[in-house]
């Protein structure tokens, strides 16, 4: 991306940061995109967050990868373009590249421009013949996707992480549709999912012993007060893990024990004592219903790997209906 395009996608990004935020803290309840704690800061703490003990999905996801990546390689073909969403570290991303057939390019997407550059670089220097084009984008929203700089055979799409729980049934479908499209008719998707299982080993990895979880959740904070003249104390603000049994969901959110006002762009915020910005939705799913939810975006569910808990799955899909026929139907 040539810099003046990155300078556009980033003061695009800075105004809708400001419009969510204060839109966000001016409601009843208090709530904020979660992908606005994924700045350089909050990128590298959520690094720090998937090796603690307590974060099962990274370790949990990461095994079935390694043992699954024949399988999954063998699924998906030869001389494939990866395009991965909310790419991050990519940690993950270097097991399938690893196992792939010959893979053509990989095109990281991701919102911080600086992590994704150092992502990027750290690909090339392991996958030399591989094709790196990394994309700085909000992937919850439609952006454009540069052609392949080498050829593919077909698209595929990676999404591990379970990061689709961190949208709504809106949110996820409007983003495997435009997955499917972005890989084309004849494309395929993999995609992390995190199960339902018990409360305790939830709210656990979302709410660490070190504080690593409460420290990117309350960057958040740092980063209003450093982007938009802020002035909400930090401190006063603590990490809350929630289970919400009706979303199916974990939640966090951001306590206010006292009563306050703050600035926040020249605006003044008023929280009450107790109230709290939530920040954050980890829905989780059943086996059984995936194939419903991806459906609806007009993808396939073909495959379904699994460690022996069934604490997490990754799934094989690929490309059911034309975007033309789902229009219709």
């Amino acid at each position: 991306m040539n810099d003046f395009l990155r300078d556009d996608v980033a003061a695009a990004a800075a105004d809708a940061f400001c419009r969510d935020v204060l839109e966000g803290l001016g409601q009843t309840p208090k709530t904020l995109p979660c992908r606005w704690l994924y700045d350089d800061v909050g990128s590298e703490l959520f690094e720090q967050i998937t090796t603690l003990p307590e974060y099962y999905p990274t370790r949990t996801e990461t095994a079935i990868l390694r043992d699954a990546a024949p399988e999954i390689a063998d699924y998906l073909g030869a001389d494939v373009a990866l395009i991965e969403y909310g790419a991050g570290a990519a940690i993950k991303t270097e097991i399938l590249l690893e196992a792939l057939d010959q893979p053509r390019a990989y095109l990281p997407v991701d919102i911080a421009g600086d992590f994704l550059d150092a992502t990027a670089g750290r690909i090339r220097e392991r996958f030399p013949m591989l094709a790196v084009q990394p994309v700085v984008a909000d992937f919850t929203r439609d952006f454009p996707l540069p052609d392949p700089a080498r050829d593919p055979r077909h698209r595929v799409g990676f999404f591990p992480g379970s990061t689709i729980g961190n949208l709504d049934a809106e949110e996820a479908n409007a983003l495997l549709k435009r997955m499917r499209s972005q890989v084309g008719h004849d494309g395929q998707a993999v995609i992390g999912v995190d199960l339902i299982k018990d409360r305790a080993t939830l709210l656990r990895a979302y709410d660490d012993r070190a504080g690593v979880t409460a420290a990117f959740n309350r960057n958040l904070l740092v980063r209003i007060n450093r982007e938009l003249a802020g002035s909400l104390p930090v401190d006063a603000f603590r990490h809350e893990a929630r289970w919400n049994s009706e979303a199916q969901a974990v939640e966090m959110h951001l306590v206010c024990d006292k009563a306050l006002t703050a600035e926040v762009a020249g605006r003044p915020v008023h929280f009450a004592a107790g109230e709290s910005i939530h920040t954050e939705t980890s829905r989780k799913y059943r086996l059984a219903d995936l194939g419903r939810v991806v459906g609806a975006a007009g993808w396939r569910l073909d495959r379904a790997w699994t460690d022996d808990a069934a604490h997490f799955a990754v799934l094989g899909l690929s490309v059911a209906l034309s975007a033309a026929a789902l229009a219709l139907g």
